[in-house]
């Protein structure tokens, strides 16, 4: 009789390496994006920096042909001499209204025209869509002439409501366009399910889509009034020095004796203010309307 055959004891598995070397090329790679995030900070930041540089040293040394990148003086008298060299208050209130009514009418008519652009399909939409985008591609400076025309002979030159039909005319295509892809990443079954439960179609818009809606119109919002504040060329073309805006208003410290760089740069930082301002009550809002179409839900 054969002896029982013996098995021999199994091999117990080799522990698996772990090699080091993706998360060192991870760690490489997210320094290099940090290091060119921080390039782009810098260039992008740096004018800002040197306006309000400017705006707080000594006029003498604002036209100094070695400046100094970092300050070497502080002096009020270039915000003084800005307040002083001609009305401020009146194009910044000038500016600041039209700006918002801009805001205003370009949100809630291009929330409209973006809401049937995107959920109902009717002839000639394609043409739509193209003509918003056709619209964006001409120059502002091509439409001088006619603009003017037309508002001469509608009674509007020099006149606020003049300067704010003028505006909408390319701040509502980018807000009409902006708002199309919002709304395009907000699933059409949300509403159907709304009305299913017994909402009407303006009902579900406003219990489902406007609130999702509400951060991407933040965002437009605040580019729109961004663009609307800093347009100077038709508030130059369009309006007296009686009815400036403010941007208009900076020209004031070019005059035949020269240009008053540090007064200049005051009366630039005074007129950041409002966005600045407008910025820090919104970021959160703007940050989550900024990324609400990065992901299609």
């Amino acid at each position: 009789m054969s002896a029982p055959a013996t098995t021999a004891p199994a091999k117990a598995p080799a522990p698996v390496k772990t090699s080091a070397a993706p998360a060192r090329q991870r760690r490489k790679t997210k320094f290099g994006w940090n290091i060119v995030g921080l390039l782009v900070f810098l260039v992008a930041g740096f004018p800002v920096y040197w306006m309000v540089n400017t705006a707080f040293k000594p006029a003498k040394d604002a036209i100094d042909p070695d400046p100094s990148i970092f300050p070497t003086g502080f002096t009020l008298d270039n915000f003084r001499r800005a307040l002083n060299i001609a009305d401020f208050w009146g194009p910044v209130g000038r500016s600041l209204l039209v700006s918002l009514v801009v805001v205003v009418i370009g949100i809630a008519v291009g929330m409209l025209a973006a809401l049937a652009i995107s959920r109902f399909a009717f002839r000639g939409r394609k043409i739509v869509i193209v003509a918003i985008l056709a619209v964006q591609m001409v120059p502002l400076v091509a439409m001088i002439i006619p603009v003017f025309l037309l508002l001469n002979d509608l009674g509007q030159y020099d006149k606020l409501t003049g300067l704010i039909i003028t505006y909408l005319t390319f701040i509502l295509p980018f807000t009409v366009w902006t708002l199309r892809g919002f709304i395009v990443n907000i699933p059409k079954e949300l509403e159907e399910a709304a009305q299913v439960d017994g909402c009407t179609r303006t009902g579900a818009f406003i219990r489902v889509v406007f609130p999702l809606l509400a951060p991407g119109m933040v965002a437009t919002s605040v580019y729109g009034f961004i663009q609307a504040w800093n347009e100077y060329l038709y508030a130059l073309m369009l309006m007296s020095q009686k009815h400036q805006t403010a941007t208009v208003w900076l020209a004031n410290f070019t005059t035949k004796h020269g240009t008053e760089y540090a007064p200049m740069m005051a009366g630039s930082t005074m007129m950041a203010v409002p966005i600045v301002v407008l910025f820090l009550f919104v970021q959160r809002k703007m940050a989550a309307g900024l990324t609400a179409g990065a992901v299609k839900g």
